[in-house]
């Protein structure tokens, strides 16, 4: 206990008020001088100055810039003043998230709910929140608030959790082939928890993700699922309202697109003729009754997918008479040509061909390019995948006419891509590769190749400490 002569003593708590009858006095303002400044009522401005009324959200901000401050300077204070100590209430809580999100003040959206999450129901608010502020595109503080709805969710059959789980799975997907495979890992089991419409798309996003990260057989599986789903709702048109306005593509794309990974995860395992059938297949069309000029596009899509892939699939199989067609193919067509090489190349490796004609007639699109088709932009994980294969697969090509240096540099660049994705198969073929073929290796080569192990060894090392509870 502090003595009455002199002792300590405990400093008031700060508030916002206290700072602001301070910048009046200081200012020699008075309240409806400030009032006028602020834009705000001076009956309403002298009720919070008295404590009668707490500050709503928006004259915070005003108020805020009245003195001259930066946005959002009280915010903490006013978590302090209104949620913490005092009594939390939506009409503050929920602007204010908001007015955190634009700001990227995620500490504070941490704080904000952190104290009011022991209060359930505070669930659904702030998951709608969640929703509002994904929409927006503030996925960061919506991933914060996803995650704790999610672990304050007590039903795990609930179509929110599932939800909650399938924003947070599509908000984690990076360059990390790592992050991505237990992003999916424990995505996969919300699935059949979702409202039906979303899970054609989940399933969808599930495909692309195991496609980057090689996993064919989980490809067939989901795809399977993906058309199965889809060709019921399509076939007995039993739609529930709504259902449409949630699908990010007409609903026949979900069925074309469920054949078309099925090919290609044939074609991984190289099982050509099994592709071949499934290209048939999405190449395929006179079931779609009366198609929308939108449905009419993703026909044309998969028409030209089909074409590309009866050559490249026929290319790969050993048929190499095909190949000048192919090129034909592709150089009319910008959005095959990446594609097309990464499997030209790979024929040429597999089969022994001659290609420094197309490399050079494509020399520019041999550098990392987002992919686009008409339907939209292929995923960053699937791009980048295929471009660090694509060197390697360059790298063995000038390795095989003994072009060595050229050769040992495309492999080294292919490891730095694989680094940065994080593929601990792409790592190693690159290292196997550059052993191989060391004795050849230049002095810059060697230098690169130690700076790209030491890289290699620390991720290793990152990876040992790796926890699944990433989300």
């Amino acid at each position: 206990m502090p003595s009455e002569k002199g002792g300590d003593h405990l400093e008031p708590a700060p508030t916002i008020l206290a700072e602001l009858g301070h910048y009046l006095k200081e200012e020699a303002l008075t309240i409806t001088q400030f009032a006028e400044r602020s834009g705000l009522h001076s009956g309403t401005l002298s009720n919070v100055i008295h404590g009668l009324r707490p500050i709503a959200m928006q004259q915070l901000d005003r108020i805020t810039e009245a003195m001259g401050l930066a946005e959002g300077y009280f915010y903490d204070l006013y978590i302090d003043n209104y949620i913490i100590e005092g009594s939390p209430d939506w009409r503050r809580i929920g602007p204010l998230l908001h007015r955190c999100a634009e700001l990227d003040k995620l500490d504070a959206i941490q704080r904000i709910v952190g104290h009011i999450m022991d209060n359930l129901m505070y669930l659904p608010l702030l998951f709608n929140t969640a929703e509002e502020l994904f929409i927006k595109g503030y996925y960061t503080a919506a991933s914060i608030l996803y995650k704790i709805v999610a672990e304050g969710e007590k039903s795990q059959h609930s179509e929110r959790l599932a939800l909650c789980q399938y924003r947070l799975f599509t908000l984690s997907l990076c360059d990390d082939q790592n992050v991505n495979l237990l992003a999916a890992v424990h995505f996969e089991p919300y699935v059949e928890r979702l409202d039906e419409a979303y899970q054609l798309d989940a399933l969808n996003e599930l495909i692309n993700a195991n496609g980057s990260i090689q996993r064919w057989d989980k490809v067939e599986q989901l795809a399977e699922k993906m058309g199965h789903k889809a060709s019921i709702y399509y076939e007995t048109n039993s739609i529930k309202d709504g259902f449409s306005e949630k699908l990010k593509k007409p609903l026949i794309f979900y069925i074309l697109y469920a054949y078309l990974a099925r090919a290609n995860a044939w074609r991984e395992n190289g099982n050509y003729e099994k592709a071949l059938y499934y290209v048939s297949l999405y190449a395929e069309n006179s079931w779609i009754k009366e198609p929308s000029d939108i449905e009419k596009g993703v026909i044309n899509q998969f028409s030209q997918w089909a074409e590309a892939n009866r050559y490249m699939y026929q290319l790969l199989n050993g048929n190499v008479e095909i190949l000048p067609d192919y090129v034909n193919y592709i150089a009319a067509r910008e959005n095959e040509i990446f594609p097309g090489l990464c499997k030209i190349i790979l024929a040429a490796n597999k089969y022994n061909i001659n290609v420094d004609d197309i490399l050079e007639l494509f020399d520019d699109y041999l550098g990392f390019k987002w992919m686009q088709n008409q339907i939209g932009r292929i995923s960053h994980q699937v791009t980048a995948e295929r471009y660090t294969r694509l060197l390697a697969e360059l790298g063995i090509y000038y390795l095989n006419a003994k072009i060595f240096d050229k050769g040992i540099f495309l492999v080294l660049e292919s490891l730095e891509s694989s680094i940065k994705i994080n593929s601990d198969s792409a790592m190693l073929r690159c290292i196997g590769l550059y052993e191989q073929f060391r004795e050849y290796a230049s002095d810059q080569a060697q230098e690169k190749y130690k700076i790209l192990i030491r890289e290699v060894q620390t991720l290793n090392e990152k990876k040992i400490g790796f926890s699944t509870h990433y989300l």
